[in-house]
């Protein structure tokens, strides 16, 4: 039983002598990972609007009737301030009744209501104060917006991006010293994405006695992007 013993010590001396050098060989590379953001800041170019016109009447024809020629007074003003039929498009039209009837008896459709919409970019912010006053004009009676945007953002956010891998290697070197250790080769890098995040800012305020322009402030857009950086670290 001696034997026995002495013998399977012995192979498994030799057995972790023999392994051991082969997990080795397959150690994994400590790494660090660090992330980072980058912002950029520019004031709009863009703006879009949506804008409409609601219209009721007896019947559903009447209504719709009401609607289509108030809105083609929309278009044509749209049209007057410069603005491609590229830049008009419907987003939405309904039809719907609308009831009525004294409190406790049933309901009944007293009449139809019709609702369309269109969205509107506008490429020249000048513009927006005069086509908002104009839309008014000319009967339309829905108006949501603007919301700034910038027309082309790809430099932009390619300004941003850079900005967000200086920030990683900062922080990385930042890490490592701390640490003590350096930096080795990167070993990867992965988009965090990015954001345009618009800041609109609306300042319009409309007299009747006056009647003045309405008065719009753009404000200014941040994009921003994020970066995540491995490097290997000795």
């Amino acid at each position: 039983m001696t034997a026995f013993r002495f013998a399977l010590a012995a192979f498994l001396t030799m057995f972790l002598l023999g392994v051991q050098p082969a997990l080795a060989a397959y150690d994994l590379p400590r790494t660090l990972t660090v992330s980072g953001t980058g912002e950029v800041k520019a004031a709009p170019d863009a703006a879009t609007l949506s804008t409409g016109v609601v219209t009721q009447a007896p019947t559903a024809a009447q209504a719709l009737q009401s609607n289509a020629r108030a809105m083609t007074a929309v278009f044509d003003t749209l049209h007057r301030a410069g603005i491609a039929d590229k830049d008009i498009q419907t987003s939405g039209i309904s039809l719907s009744p609308q009831y009525g009837g004294k409190q406790g008896q049933p309901q009944h459709v007293v009449g139809y209501q019709v609702s369309n919409t269109v969205s509107v970019m506008i490429d020249k912010l000048d513009r927006v104060g005069p086509v908002i006053d104009a839309l008014v004009a000319a009967g339309s009676n829905q108006i949501d917006g603007p919301n700034f945007t910038i027309a082309d953002p790809k430099p932009l956010l390619a300004k941003a991006r850079e900005e967000a891998v200086k920030d990683a290697i900062a922080k990385a070197q930042a890490y490592a010293a701390a640490a003590g250790v350096s930096l080795g080769a990167i070993t990867s890098i992965s988009d965090g994405g990015s954001d345009n995040a618009p800041v609109p800012m609306m300042r319009g305020v409309m007299s009747m006695a006056k009647a003045p322009e309405t008065p719009v402030s753009a404000g200014e857009e941040s994009l921003s992007a994020e970066v995540s950086i491995t490097w290997e670290i000795h």
